[in-house]
Protein backbone atom coordinates (compact mmCIF):
# COMPACT_ATOMS: atom_id res chain seq x y z
CA UNK A 1 0.00 0.00 0.00
CA UNK A 2 1.66 3.18 -1.20
CA UNK A 3 1.02 6.38 0.74
CA UNK A 4 -0.11 9.56 -1.04
CA UNK A 5 -0.45 12.38 1.50
CA UNK A 6 -2.37 15.29 0.01
CA UNK A 7 -1.66 17.36 3.12
CA UNK A 8 0.48 20.31 4.19
CA UNK A 9 1.46 18.81 7.55
CA UNK A 10 2.03 15.05 7.37
CA UNK A 11 5.09 14.06 9.40
CA UNK A 12 7.03 12.57 6.49
CA UNK A 13 6.16 14.40 3.28
CA UNK A 14 3.59 17.05 4.17
CA UNK A 15 3.28 19.67 1.46
CA UNK A 16 5.18 17.77 -1.23
CA UNK A 17 2.02 16.56 -2.97
CA UNK A 18 -0.49 19.25 -2.04
CA UNK A 19 -1.70 19.95 -5.57
CA UNK A 20 -3.86 17.40 -7.37
CA UNK A 21 -1.36 17.15 -10.21
CA UNK A 22 1.53 16.46 -7.85
CA UNK A 23 -0.44 13.86 -5.90
CA UNK A 24 -1.64 12.13 -9.07
CA UNK A 25 1.90 12.06 -10.41
CA UNK A 26 3.18 10.59 -7.16
CA UNK A 27 0.46 7.95 -7.24
CA UNK A 28 1.48 6.95 -10.76
CA UNK A 29 5.09 6.69 -9.61
CA UNK A 30 4.12 4.42 -6.70
CA UNK A 31 2.08 2.22 -9.04
CA UNK A 32 5.10 1.87 -11.31
CA UNK A 33 7.18 0.88 -8.29
CA UNK A 34 4.82 -1.99 -7.47
CA UNK A 35 2.09 -0.61 -5.22
CA UNK A 36 -0.98 -2.87 -5.12
CA UNK A 37 -3.08 -0.18 -3.40
CA UNK A 38 -2.73 3.61 -3.30
CA UNK A 39 -3.81 5.11 0.03
CA UNK A 40 -4.95 8.71 -0.54
CA UNK A 41 -5.25 10.87 2.56
CA UNK A 42 -6.24 14.48 3.10
CA UNK A 43 -5.84 14.70 6.88
CA UNK A 44 -2.58 14.37 8.78
CA UNK A 45 -2.78 12.10 11.81
CA UNK A 46 0.68 12.87 13.19
CA UNK A 47 0.74 13.70 16.92
CA UNK A 48 -0.64 17.19 17.50
CA UNK A 49 -2.06 17.66 14.01
CA UNK A 50 -5.05 19.98 13.56
CA UNK A 51 -7.99 18.53 11.66
CA UNK A 52 -8.90 20.19 8.34
CA UNK A 53 -12.43 21.26 7.47
CA UNK A 54 -14.49 18.58 5.76
CA UNK A 55 -14.58 20.72 2.61
CA UNK A 56 -10.78 20.96 2.63
CA UNK A 57 -10.36 17.22 2.97
CA UNK A 58 -12.83 16.60 0.15
CA UNK A 59 -11.08 19.08 -2.13
CA UNK A 60 -7.75 17.42 -1.45
CA UNK A 61 -8.64 13.77 -2.02
CA UNK A 62 -11.58 13.45 -4.41
CA UNK A 63 -9.87 14.72 -7.61
CA UNK A 64 -6.85 12.52 -6.92
CA UNK A 65 -8.97 9.43 -6.26
CA UNK A 66 -11.07 10.03 -9.34
CA UNK A 67 -8.04 10.40 -11.62
CA UNK A 68 -6.03 7.45 -10.28
CA UNK A 69 -9.06 5.14 -10.18
CA UNK A 70 -9.80 6.00 -13.80
CA UNK A 71 -6.27 4.89 -14.65
CA UNK A 72 -6.86 1.46 -13.13
CA UNK A 73 -5.39 1.91 -9.67
CA UNK A 74 -6.91 0.19 -6.66
CA UNK A 75 -7.45 3.20 -4.43
CA UNK A 76 -7.96 3.43 -0.69
CA UNK A 77 -9.18 6.58 1.04
CA UNK A 78 -7.48 7.34 4.35
CA UNK A 79 -10.22 9.12 6.29
CA UNK A 80 -12.17 9.09 9.54
CA UNK A 81 -15.18 10.92 8.10
CA UNK A 82 -18.25 9.28 6.62
CA UNK A 83 -18.88 12.19 4.26
CA UNK A 84 -15.39 11.94 2.83
CA UNK A 85 -15.58 8.15 2.58
CA UNK A 86 -18.89 8.39 0.70
CA UNK A 87 -17.49 10.89 -1.81
CA UNK A 88 -14.29 8.88 -2.20
CA UNK A 89 -16.12 5.64 -2.94
CA UNK A 90 -18.31 7.42 -5.49
CA UNK A 91 -15.10 8.74 -7.07
CA UNK A 92 -13.73 5.20 -7.40
CA UNK A 93 -12.12 4.20 -4.07
CA UNK A 94 -12.45 0.50 -3.29
CA UNK A 95 -11.03 0.60 0.23
CA UNK A 96 -11.87 2.75 3.27
CA UNK A 97 -8.86 2.97 5.59
CA UNK A 98 -10.17 4.45 8.84
CA UNK A 99 -7.49 4.98 11.47
CA UNK A 100 -10.22 5.24 14.11
CA UNK A 101 -11.87 1.97 13.10
CA UNK A 102 -15.26 3.68 13.05
CA UNK A 103 -14.97 5.38 16.45
CA UNK A 104 -14.48 8.95 15.21
CA UNK A 105 -17.55 8.84 12.95
CA UNK A 106 -19.63 5.65 13.31
CA UNK A 107 -21.59 6.51 10.15
CA UNK A 108 -18.51 5.49 8.16
CA UNK A 109 -19.42 1.86 8.88
CA UNK A 110 -22.71 2.35 7.09
CA UNK A 111 -20.86 3.72 4.08
CA UNK A 112 -18.58 0.68 3.99
CA UNK A 113 -21.57 -1.64 4.30
CA UNK A 114 -23.71 0.05 1.66
CA UNK A 115 -20.92 0.13 -0.93
CA UNK A 116 -19.46 -3.30 -0.01
CA UNK A 117 -15.89 -2.00 -0.03
CA UNK A 118 -12.93 -3.25 1.97
CA UNK A 119 -12.82 -1.65 5.42
CA UNK A 120 -9.55 -1.28 7.32
CA UNK A 121 -10.12 -0.84 11.05
CA UNK A 122 -7.10 0.47 12.93
CA UNK A 123 -6.60 0.46 16.70
CA UNK A 124 -7.24 4.00 17.94
CA UNK A 125 -8.11 5.70 21.20
CA UNK A 126 -8.21 9.44 20.53
CA UNK A 127 -7.48 12.16 17.98
CA UNK A 128 -3.92 13.28 17.28
CA UNK A 129 -3.98 16.24 19.69
CA UNK A 130 -4.39 13.94 22.69
CA UNK A 131 -3.71 10.36 21.58
CA UNK A 132 -0.41 9.97 23.44
CA UNK A 133 -2.19 10.73 26.70
CA UNK A 134 -3.99 7.42 26.19
CA UNK A 135 -0.87 5.27 25.77
CA UNK A 136 -1.54 3.36 28.98
CA UNK A 137 -1.94 -0.42 28.88
CA UNK A 138 -1.77 -1.66 32.46
CA UNK A 139 -4.39 -4.40 32.27
CA UNK A 140 -3.67 -8.15 32.11
CA UNK A 141 -1.70 -8.94 28.96
CA UNK A 142 -0.60 -5.33 28.48
CA UNK A 143 -0.68 -3.62 25.11
CA UNK A 144 -1.01 -6.79 23.02
CA UNK A 145 -4.15 -8.03 24.76
CA UNK A 146 -5.67 -4.54 24.88
CA UNK A 147 -5.12 -3.89 21.19
CA UNK A 148 -6.42 -7.32 20.22
CA UNK A 149 -9.56 -6.93 22.34
CA UNK A 150 -10.25 -3.35 21.24
CA UNK A 151 -9.80 -4.32 17.60
CA UNK A 152 -12.18 -7.22 18.15
CA UNK A 153 -14.78 -4.71 19.31
CA UNK A 154 -14.18 -2.65 16.16
CA UNK A 155 -14.76 -5.74 14.02
CA UNK A 156 -17.95 -6.57 15.92
CA UNK A 157 -19.30 -3.04 15.48
CA UNK A 158 -18.53 -3.08 11.77
CA UNK A 159 -20.31 -6.40 11.29
CA UNK A 160 -23.27 -5.14 13.32
CA UNK A 161 -23.45 -2.14 10.96
CA UNK A 162 -23.69 -4.50 8.00
CA UNK A 163 -20.06 -4.73 6.86
CA UNK A 164 -19.26 -8.20 5.50
CA UNK A 165 -16.77 -9.87 7.86
CA UNK A 166 -14.76 -11.01 4.85
CA UNK A 167 -14.32 -7.35 3.84
CA UNK A 168 -12.65 -6.28 7.10
CA UNK A 169 -8.89 -5.81 7.65
CA UNK A 170 -7.33 -4.95 11.02
CA UNK A 171 -4.33 -2.72 11.79
CA UNK A 172 -2.64 -2.61 15.24
CA UNK A 173 -2.08 1.15 14.87
CA UNK A 174 1.64 1.52 15.46
CA UNK A 175 2.38 4.97 16.85
CA UNK A 176 -1.23 5.79 17.71
CA UNK A 177 -1.54 6.02 21.50
CA UNK A 178 1.56 3.82 21.69
CA UNK A 179 5.05 4.30 23.09
CA UNK A 180 8.07 2.98 21.22
CA UNK A 181 8.13 -0.05 23.50
CA UNK A 182 4.43 -0.68 22.81
CA UNK A 183 5.11 -0.64 19.07
CA UNK A 184 7.91 -3.19 19.34
CA UNK A 185 5.85 -5.45 21.57
CA UNK A 186 3.00 -5.43 19.07
CA UNK A 187 5.36 -6.22 16.20
CA UNK A 188 6.75 -9.12 18.20
CA UNK A 189 3.24 -10.49 18.79
CA UNK A 190 1.36 -9.94 15.54
CA UNK A 191 0.18 -13.53 15.90
CA UNK A 192 -2.14 -12.32 18.68
CA UNK A 193 -3.72 -9.81 16.28
CA UNK A 194 -4.04 -12.57 13.68
CA UNK A 195 -6.13 -14.52 16.22
CA UNK A 196 -8.98 -12.21 15.20
CA UNK A 197 -9.09 -14.15 11.94
CA UNK A 198 -8.82 -11.07 9.75
CA UNK A 199 -6.02 -9.94 7.41
CA UNK A 200 -3.49 -7.65 9.10
CA UNK A 201 -2.19 -4.35 7.73
CA UNK A 202 1.02 -2.99 9.26
CA UNK A 203 2.00 0.67 9.01
CA UNK A 204 5.46 1.34 10.43
CA UNK A 205 6.92 3.46 7.62
CA UNK A 206 9.25 6.24 8.84
CA UNK A 207 7.54 6.43 12.24
CA UNK A 208 9.14 7.97 15.29
CA UNK A 209 9.92 4.69 17.07
CA UNK A 210 12.31 3.89 14.20
CA UNK A 211 13.86 7.33 14.51
CA UNK A 212 14.38 6.71 18.21
CA UNK A 213 15.95 3.30 17.60
CA UNK A 214 18.35 4.68 14.99
CA UNK A 215 19.13 7.96 16.74
CA UNK A 216 22.29 9.11 18.41
CA UNK A 217 23.58 11.96 20.58
CA UNK A 218 21.97 14.51 18.27
CA UNK A 219 18.52 12.98 18.70
CA UNK A 220 16.29 10.71 16.59
CA UNK A 221 17.28 9.76 13.05
CA UNK A 222 15.61 12.19 10.58
CA UNK A 223 12.39 11.01 8.96
CA UNK A 224 13.86 10.57 5.48
CA UNK A 225 16.73 8.41 6.80
CA UNK A 226 14.69 5.59 8.33
CA UNK A 227 13.85 3.61 5.20
CA UNK A 228 16.37 0.79 5.57
CA UNK A 229 15.01 -0.02 9.02
CA UNK A 230 11.47 -0.04 7.70
CA UNK A 231 12.42 -2.44 4.89
CA UNK A 232 13.77 -4.77 7.58
CA UNK A 233 10.38 -4.61 9.27
CA UNK A 234 8.60 -5.20 5.96
CA UNK A 235 10.67 -8.36 5.55
CA UNK A 236 9.86 -9.55 9.06
CA UNK A 237 6.10 -9.00 8.83
CA UNK A 238 6.01 -10.51 5.34
CA UNK A 239 7.68 -13.64 6.72
CA UNK A 240 4.98 -13.69 9.41
CA UNK A 241 2.27 -13.61 6.75
CA UNK A 242 0.84 -10.10 7.19
CA UNK A 243 -1.63 -9.12 4.48
CA UNK A 244 -0.12 -5.75 3.55
CA UNK A 245 2.36 -3.06 4.57
CA UNK A 246 1.60 0.64 4.25
CA UNK A 247 4.75 2.43 3.10
CA UNK A 248 6.18 5.63 1.64
CA UNK A 249 8.96 3.98 -0.39
CA UNK A 250 7.13 1.33 -2.38
CA UNK A 251 9.99 -0.02 -4.44
CA UNK A 252 12.16 -0.98 -1.47
CA UNK A 253 9.35 -2.76 0.37
CA UNK A 254 8.01 -4.40 -2.80
CA UNK A 255 11.49 -5.78 -3.43
CA UNK A 256 11.60 -7.15 0.12
CA UNK A 257 8.21 -8.83 -0.31
CA UNK A 258 9.35 -10.42 -3.57
CA UNK A 259 12.42 -11.84 -1.82
CA UNK A 260 10.25 -13.28 0.96
CA UNK A 261 7.85 -14.78 -1.57
CA UNK A 262 10.67 -16.41 -3.56
CA UNK A 263 12.38 -17.60 -0.39
CA UNK A 264 9.13 -19.28 0.65
CA UNK A 265 8.83 -21.03 -2.70
CA UNK A 266 12.43 -22.20 -2.48
CA UNK A 267 11.82 -23.58 1.02
CA UNK A 268 8.81 -25.48 -0.28
CA UNK A 269 10.80 -26.86 -3.20
CA UNK A 270 13.47 -28.19 -0.84
CA UNK A 271 10.85 -29.99 1.20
Amino acid sequence: MGIVNVTPDSFSDGGRFMTSDAAIGHGRELMAQGADILDIGGESTRPGATRPLVSEELDRVVPVIRALSAEGATVSVDTMRAEVAEAAVRAGARVINDVSGGLADPAILRVAAEHDVLFVAMHWRAHSTEMQQHAVYDGPGGVVTAVRDELSARVDDAVAAGVDLERIVVDPGLGFAKSSDHNWELLQHLDAIEELGRPVLVGSSRKSFLGTLLGGPQGPRPVDEREHANVALTTIVALQGSWCVRVHDVRASADAVRVVERFGRASGERR
